[in-house]
C-alpha cells in the first residue's frame, strides 16, 4: 500500500477522468441538439413569404353558363332547384426561385359553422399541375392557424371525417387559378355529423378563402387568408 498523497492522487486522476468523459458526453448530446434544432429551422423555412406571392381571390354569384364559360374545357356543376353555384379566382404572382416539390391548397370555408366548402372543379392554363382533394398538413396548418378551423375537417365520436375538396396547386406558375363551388339547398342534404357541409342560403361575407403553403415533407410554410 503506498503512501497516503499517492492514494489522493488517484482518486483525483480517477475523477478527474470521469469528469472528462461526462463533458464529452454533454458536449455530444448540446452538439447533437443544436444539429437537430438547426436542421428542423432549415426544414420548416419557408422559401418565400406570402408577400412575395401578393395572392388576391375574388368570390362570385354565377350561373351554371357562367360558370361554364370560366371554366372551359372543364364542366361546371349542375345547380339543382335550390342550389347556389359560385365561381372563384385566386391570382398570384410566380416566385423568382419556385420551390421544389411544395403545393398549394385553396379553402374555402363557411365561417359561420366552420365547414369547408366543396370545390367540384377547377381549371388553370396549366390543367398538369391543379386537382382536388384534402391532405393531412391542412391539420397541422389548422393547428398553427385557429381561423383555418374547418378546413381539414371535423372529429366526431373520436373519429376523424374530411368532408368537402380543396384545391390543390403543384406549380407555383399555375395562377390564376379558377374553381366552382356549390352549396346543396339544406332541404335536400341529410343531416350528418359525419358528413357536415356548408348549405344554401349562404352570403359571399359568410365566407373565406385561403391560400395555404405546404412543403414536401408536409411542413406548413404559411397560411394567408385572401378574403373573408
Amino acid at each position: 500500500m503506498g503512501p497516503p498523497g499517492w492514494r489522493i492522487g488517484a482518486v483525483l486522476l480517477v475523477v478527474k477522468r470521469r469528469l472528462v468523459q461526462v463533458g464529452i458526453v454533454v458536449l455530444v448530446l448540446v452538439l447533437a441538439v443544436a444539429v437537430n434544432v438547426g436542421w428542423r429551422w432549415w426544414h420548416n423555412r419557408p422559401p418565400y413569404g406570402p408577400e412575395v406571392l401578393a395572392a388576391s381571390a375574388t368570390l362570385q354569384f354565377a350561373s351554371y353558363q357562367e360558370a361554364s364559360a370560366a371554366l372551359r374545357p372543364v364542366n361546371a356543376p349542375w345547380p339543382d332547384a335550390g342550389d347556389q353555384l359560385m365561381l372563384g379566382r385566386v391570382s398570384w404572382r410566380p416566385p423568382p426561385h419556385p420551390q421544389k416539390r411544395g403545393v398549394f391548397w385553396i379553402v374555402v370555408l363557411d365561417k359561420r359553422s366552420h365547414l369547408k366548402a366543396n370545390v367540384l372543379a377547377v381549371r388553370s392554363w396549366r390543367e398538369d399541375a391543379v386537382g382536388l382533394g384534402s391532405d393531412g398538413g391542412l391539420k397541422r396548418a389548422v393547428d398553427r392557424y385557429p381561423w383555418l378551423q374547418g378546413a381539414a375537417g371535423h372529429e366526431v365520436n373520436g373519429s376523424w371525417w374530411v368532408d368537402g375538396n380543396c384545391v390543390m396547386v403543384s406549380a407555383s406558375d399555375a395562377a390564376p387559378v379558377v374553381f366552382a363551388v356549390l352549396f346543396p339547398a339544406a332541404a335536400r342534404v341529410v343531416r350528418r355529423r359525419e358528413q357536415a357541409m356548408p348549405t344554401a342560403p349562404v352570403a359571399l361575407a359568410d365566407l373565406l378563402i385561403a391560400l395555404v403553403n405546404i412543403g414536401p415533407d408536409g411542413q406548413v410554410y404559411w397560411a394567408q387568408r385572401l378574403r373573408g
